[in-house]
């Protein structure tokens, strides 16, 4: 292993928390640095990150539960079941639908407008799907639309995963953070882990706050997305490898979420029109050394989520500091290439 908090410093990272998994069980835990830059508050096991973008991972794992109990289908037309809004009709969807599946491997045909998707403004105002695809907020400048036919091209969309949370809350009648707690955070405890756009709620005291390239706190301290399916987590590495090995673990029969080994074949099978996309995350490898990711990287934040599912190795890292650069650049890649 690297000399971490000599490559901390290197990077100006305030805080680092990192789990290894090794033969299907947690190898080690190590935390480094502090919750805020200049206090003295440690980061441990339970200091909570924002983990951003690999929400879209834990999206796609609650879709595939959704599906395992006839809730969703991962083919169907999503307009069939979107209540509260509905993909505009165009010559593009004449022969190919907009459907979970394309949704998740991001394939849809569905692009984000330039300058799109950003954090929260203002904790007071918290804006509805609806109105965030409608084009009536800050957060997307044009209503969404599909702009080039589905599944012809890859097209990394947080918009798509907007339309992933809806069809969830119309079809099921909750909202997303609870369907989420019901099917994956309870039954494998991750009591650590929430999907929220209010921490008013919170005790704070465990949550890192977020820093810039040169270590300086972000505003606000902390980046609140109001799109929670595409960014909005909040979480553990430990609660994170609690996922990861319940998803190992399917493939013997054992999940405690229930996702089955036929599921886990599906996440981690290239789609459409790209090889390295499954649903949800990217792939590398083939067969017993495939590898999947999802990387995470918003305002104050980077983390990374690697796993060999059939080796049953992977490690989750997770940094308060957005370093300005791929998390292959910094820090976590670093630690990755010392390590595989």
């Amino acid at each position: 292993m690297i000399n971490i908090r000599e490559r901390m410093e290197h990077y100006h990272i305030t805080g680092l928390s990192l789990v290894a998994i090794d033969k299907g069980k947690i190898s080690s835990t190590d935390q480094f640095g502090v919750l805020e830059a200049g206090t003295d508050k440690n980061i441990d096991e339970h200091s909570i990150f924002n983990a951003c973008s690999i929400s879209k991972f834990l999206t796609s794992i609650l879709v595939m539960k959704l599906m395992e109990q006839g809730i969703v289908d991962l083919d169907e037309d999503v307009n069939k079941k979107l209540v509260s809004w509905k993909v505009p009709d165009s010559p593009l969807t004449k022969h190919k639908k907009v459907t979970l599946r394309n949704l998740l491997c991001h394939q849809s045909g569905i692009v984000d407008p330039e300058g799109s998707f950003m954090e929260l403004e203002s904790f007071n105002e918290i804006p509805s799907m609806v109105e965030i695809l409608n084009a009536t907020t800050p957060y997307c400048p044009t209503t969404i639309d599909v702009t080039v036919e589905p599944e012809s091209e890859f097209h990394y969309s947080d918009a798509g995963f907007c339309l992933v949370q809806l069809l969830i809350e119309d079809i099921t009648q909750k909202p997303f953070s609870h369907v989420m707690d019901d099917f994956i955070f309870k039954p494998l405890r991750m009591t650590n882990s929430t999907f929220s756009t209010s921490l008013a709620t919170s005790n704070l005291d465990n949550f890192a706050c977020g820093h810039d390239q040169y270590g300086a706190l972000i505003p606000g301290k902390y980046s609140i997305y109001p799109y929670i399916a595409a960014c909005g987590i909040w979480t553990t590495p430990s609660d994170l490898a609690k996922l990861l090995l319940d998803i190992m673990n399917a493939d013997k029969g054992q999940s405690k979420v229930g996702i089955t080994s036929k599921q886990v074949k599906e996440l981690f099978h290239p789609q459409g029109c790209k090889e390295w996309t499954g649903l949800g995350v990217f792939l590398d490898g083939t067969d017993d050394n495939l590898e999947f990711s999802s990387l995470g990287w918003g305002v104050g934040f980077q983390c990374m989520l690697v796993a060999y599912p059939y080796l049953q190795q992977g490690i989750v890292m997770m940094t308060n500091t957005d370093t300005g650069m791929h998390q292959m650049k910094g820090i976590m890649g670093e630690i990755y290439h010392s390590l595989y």
